[in-house]
C-alpha cells in the first residue's frame, strides 16, 4: 500500500522523504534561512503536483533544515521574479505553488523552527495545521521591505485570527513569538523543541491510518465552508456522505466497529 522509505537526490533546494504514506518535504537552503529562489518555487509546484495524483501519499509534512522553517522569498537570489518575465508573471507563479499547495487532498502539517516569515509564514499558514518549536518565531515581514501580502496571506490571515489581528499583523509587520502565535490562533499547537518531530511524527502518522476520501472531503467542505451559504454547505455534506457511503473503507469502517478492532482504510 505505502511506498518504501526514500529520499531523493534530483532536487537542488529541496529534501523529500516518503515513510508509511508519509511524505516530507524539507525546504533546504540552509546557508539563506531556508529562502526561497526560483529553483525552489519550481521544485515545490512539481512536487506539490505530483503528490496531489498520488494514492500512496495520505499526509504532507513541510518543514525546514537546520533549526529554520522558512525566511521568505530570497530577494537578492531571484525569489521575488525571473527577470526575464513580467513582475505579474513571476508573482503569478509564486500564486500557482500556493494554489498547488491549497488543492492538495491530502491532510498537510507544518512543522516549524525557528524563523518563519514573508512567504515563509504564508506557506506554513497554507498548511492543514501548523504545529510549532517553542523557538519558533512568525512575522508577515513584507510592509517593513516595501511590499505587500503575497502566497495567500491577505486570503489566509484573516480566515487564522480575524481581519482586525490580521491588519495588525501585515500593516506593522512585528515578528511576534510562538507563544503569541498560539494565544491568536495562528497555529495548533506549540511544543518543546525537543519534542517536536515526535508530536508531527504521531500526528502525521493517525492521519496516514486515516480514510483518505473521508479527510479530503472534510477538508474541501472545511475550506469551502466561509464562503457558501449554509443551505450549500449542507448540499455539499450530503453529495460528499453519498460519496463516502459508497466506498469500501466505510464499509470497513462499520465492520471494525462491530469487530471492536480499528480499521484498515485502503483509500477506495
Amino acid at each position: 500500500m505505502y511506498r518504501e522509505e526514500m529520499a531523493s537526490n534530483t532536487f537542488e533546494t529541496i529534501e523529500v522523504t516518503r515513510s508509511a504514506g508519509v511524505v516530507s518535504i524539507t525546504l533546504n537552503r540552509p546557508e539563506r534561512k531556508n529562502a526561497i529562489n526560483q529553483v525552489m518555487w519550481n521544485e515545490l509546484l512539481a512536487n506539490f503536483h505530483e503528490i496531489g495524483q498520488s494514492a500512496a501519499d495520505r499526509v504532507v509534512v513541510l518543514t525546514g533544515a537546520s533549526g529554520d522553517f522558512c525566511s521568505g522569498a530570497d530577494l537578492t537570489g531571484g525569489g521575488a521574479g525571473n527577470p526575464d518575465k513580467h513582475q505579474l508573471a513571476s508573482m503569478r507563479h509564486v500564486g500557482d505553488v500556493a494554489l498547488a499547495l491549497a488543492r492538495l487532498p491530502q491532510p498537510t502539517i507544518a512543522k516549524v523552527r525557528g524563523v518563519a516569515v514573508g512567504a515563509g509564514c504564508n506557506m506554513a499558514l497554507g498548511c492543514d495545521l501548523v504545529v510549532a518549536s517553542e523557538n519558533a518565531r512568525f512575522s508577515e515581514i513584507f510592509a517593513k521591505r516595501g511590499l505587500s501580502l503575497d502566497f495567500g496571506g491577505s486570503w489566509l490571515l484573516p480566515r487564522r485570527i480575524g481581519l482586525h489581528k490580521a491588519k495588525e499583523l501585515a500593516f506593522f509587520a512585528d515578528i511576534i513569538n510562538a507563544a503569541e502565535a498560539e494565544s491568536i490562533g495562528l497555529v495548533n499547537r506549540v511544543v518543546p523543541d525537543v519534542e517536536l518531530d515526535a508530536f508531527v511524527d504521531n500526528w502525521a502518522q493517525r492521519l496516514a491510518q486515516g480514510p483518505p476520501i473521508a479527510l479530503a472531503m472534510t477538508k474541501r467542505l472545511l475550506n469551502n465552508s466561509m464562503n457558501v451559504t449554509l443551505e450549500e454547505a449542507l448540499d455539499d455534506e450530503g453529495l460528499s456522505q453519498t460519496v463516502n457511503f459508497s466506498t469500501k473503507d466505510t464499509g470497513e469502517a462499520m465492520k471494525a466497529f462491530v469487530e471492536k478492532r480499528d480499521p484498515q482504510f485502503k483509500g477506495n
